[in-house]
């Protein structure tokens, strides 16, 4: 049986926190990756790569990235804009 000075060191249980990346594709078909800060992502040519990408940036933690449901479309601001708004 562990002792109770043992057991004052476990961690305190952490709260799940939702995947650092998710992967879709914009409205024109393009793959893209975002991560739930908005302070990593791009636009690949495949979703292979999108997920090469975001598997890199994560450490190869699969639980950190996920696939936008069915339907949602997911926007790459830079990309969204008008040509007039980039610089």
């Amino acid at each position: 049986m562990p002792s109770l000075q043992a057991a004052s060191t476990i961690e305190p249980l952490q709260r799940h926190t939702s995947p650092r990346f998710t992967i879709g594709q914009d409205r024109n078909g393009r793959w893209v990756v975002q991560d739930r800060q908005g302070l990593v992502g791009g636009v690949f040519i495949s979703e292979h790569a999108a997920r090469h990408f975001a598997a890199d940036e994560c450490d190869h933690h699969p639980e950190q990235i996920c696939r936008a449901a069915e339907g949602i479309v997911l926007q790459f601001g830079a990309l969204d804009r008008r040509d007039s708004e980039i610089h």
